[in-house]
This record gives structure tokens, sequence and C-alpha cells, in this order.
């Protein structure tokens, strides 16, 4: 076990383990391409990929201010990644979905991501990593 995690309660070893790879997937990511985006643009892009919410629904579900939300999508949608429309008949609501380049975008750093769980799975074991991620999608009570 390292050291640095050695004293660490479950809520606190989880938090460094999840800032850890998601520092390893966004620096990985961004020393391969030319579009540089955050932990947080990402975030924002799971929630639209294969998928066309509403930029409402978006703000709602994920752990960012609404106003950080929209200012993220305004980055998105300028890198060429998302593209906004309007409902018909509705001039407040508008639809985001990834565009070619955003969906490619997103795929590939899925495969990134799946690489470094097969080096984790690698170093622990593949039955270990899935009982892990078992418990980790587990109806926890909470």
């Amino acid at each position: 076990m390292s050291q640095e995690y050695k004293n660490l309660d479950l809520i606190d070893a989880l938090s460094e383990r999840h800032h850890q790879l998601r520092k390893i997937t966004e620096q990985l990511w961004n020393e391969n391409s030319d579009i540089k985006l955050s932990n947080s643009e990402w975030f924002i892009m799971a929630r639209i990929y294969e998928k066309q919410p509403a930029i409402a629904y978006v703000t709602k579900n994920v752990d960012i201010s609404r106003q950080a939300t929209h200012k993220f999508i305004k980055k998105l949608e300028a890198k060429g990644l998302v593209e906004i429309n309007s409902v018909k008949d509705n001039k407040k609501n508008k639809h985001i979905r990834l565009t070619e380049l955003g969906e490619e975008c997103y795929e590939k750093n899925e495969a990134l991501k799946a690489e470094q769980e097969r080096k984790i799975a690698d170093k622990i074991g593949y039955e270990q990593l899935q009982l892990l991620k078992d418990i980790l999608k587990a109806d926890w009570g909470l």
C-alpha cells in the first residue's frame, strides 16, 4: 500500500484516488491532443454523449454551478465540440449535442481511460478491479 494512502479513511482514499485518476487522464489527453480540455468539460461532454439534452438538464446534472456550466458549454462550442440548438416554439429552452468532432474526442478519451483501467488491472489483478467496480456501483444505501 502506498504510504500516502495508508492512514486515509474510505472517503478521503476515494477522493484522493479520484483526483489522481482525473489528473492522469486529463494530462494524457492534453499531451496527445491539440484540443485542450478540462475535467469539467469532459464531465459535461459525458452528460451529452449520444443524447441531445436540454442545457437546463445538463446544468442540473453536473456538480458545477449553473454559471460555470454555461461558461464551459460556451468553451466547448468555441472548440467545435458541441452544437447548441433552439427548441422549436420555445426560445428559452435550448438543446445541446456533441458535434462529430466532439464525439470523436469523447470516444478517444474513453479509449485512454480504458487503457488506464487495463494498467490498474495489470497492477492489482483483474478480479480485484472487477470487485472494486462492483462495490463502487452497488447501492450503498446512502
